[in-house]
């Protein structure tokens, strides 16, 4: 009888430090889970840095999987996407003519690009803006780069600055209540080129100024046109060049090598509290021995340099 009296005490006992087990488990789980959130995020000082995906290109597998993977390894929480990934994971057809892959745009389920936003948001990681589209294409491949950006919960999609594409895709991202959001490279430089032009012909345009284009076909420091025109500008690409009027003009540097205004940009973001992404635009050659995401990697903790001391 006192044997089963023991026995019995004994399983209670078990079970007791079994349920304390789990419970320490779960906690321990809960930690680690709040801590890894908290690494992963890439807002510093109230300025939110990301990457365009392009910066990964050199990397071996280009997989809508891979690609998250490496924008993880960065450690960033923010990305601008390519949408060449995106579509060959909503199933683009391949090694077809323009006509068929026009009709798989204008037919193609969404389901898939929800996928995207869910394993992005699974990770931590927000997209921002698809980079995804071209103002030739029909009007119902236009609805679908639209319809796929709001599917990633993105902002809008990106493409080249022009004043043609601008009369083309402003009415198309006033009906889908979203934004076009036109990237720069070197037209600043020209003289006839006007970024008022093309943002007035209707306010669901925008801008994903690249600061590292304009100042190096200007000279300019970008924050005077940031300051003026940062209402209408979703994101910055960030990279580091010399000026024109640099020994070596308008080249891509390691970052702190080249002449680009890197600390008054982020200065004045911060102190502005200007609601804008800074994306990271890996575009000098990667040393021999490093890879996309350790280079990704090291302008982050540039970032973190340069903004913590401001």
């Amino acid at each position: 009888m006192a044997s089963k009296t023991i026995k019995t005490g004994f399983a209670a006992i078990n079970r007791s430090v079994k349920r304390a087990l789990i419970l320490i488990i779960a906690v321990l789980s809960m930690q680690t889970t709040l801590q890894a959130s908290a690494k992963q995020s890439s807002k510093i000082g109230g300025v939110q840095i990301g990457t365009i995906t392009y910066s990964y290109r050199s990397m071996p597998d280009q997989s809508i999987q891979a690609i998250l993977k490496y924008a993880v390894e960065s450690g960033l929480s923010s990305v601008e996407l390519m949408g060449g990934a995106v579509e060959e994971y909503a199933g683009i057809p391949t090694g077809s003519d323009a006509a068929a892959v026009a009709k798989w745009r204008g037919s193609v389920s969404m389901d898939k690009f929800k996928e995207i936003r869910k394993m992005f948001k699974a990770a931590g990681v927000k997209i921002n803006i698809l980079k995804l589209g071209d103002y030739k294409w029909s009007d119902e491949e236009i609805d679908y780069a639209f319809n796929a950006s709001k599917a990633l919960g993105a902002q809008g999609i990106t493409m080249e600055i022009s004043e043609e594409a601008g009369k083309k895709m402003e009415p198309f991202a006033e009906k889908h209540h979203s934004y076009i959001i036109f990237h720069n490279h070197g037209q600043p430089g020209d003289p006839k080129f006007s970024f008022d032009k093309v943002l007035a012909i209707g306010p669901k345009i925008m801008l994903n100024l690249d600061c590292g284009h304009y100042y190096g076909a200007t000279g300019l420091n970008p924050i005077i046109l940031i300051e003026r025109l940062h209402n209408r500008i979703v994101s910055l690409h960030i990279k580091d060049k010399t000026g024109p009027k640099d020994s070596d003009p308008n080249k891509n540097q390691q970052w702190g090598k080249g002449t680009t205004p890197l600390a008054d940009i982020f200065k004045l973001i911060q102190t502005k509290k200007y609601p804008i992404t800074c994306d990271i635009e890996l575009e000098y050659t990667v040393p021999e021995g490093s890879d996309a995401v350790k280079e990704v990697s090291k302008c982050l903790q540039y970032c973190r340099t340069v903004i913590s001391s401001k």
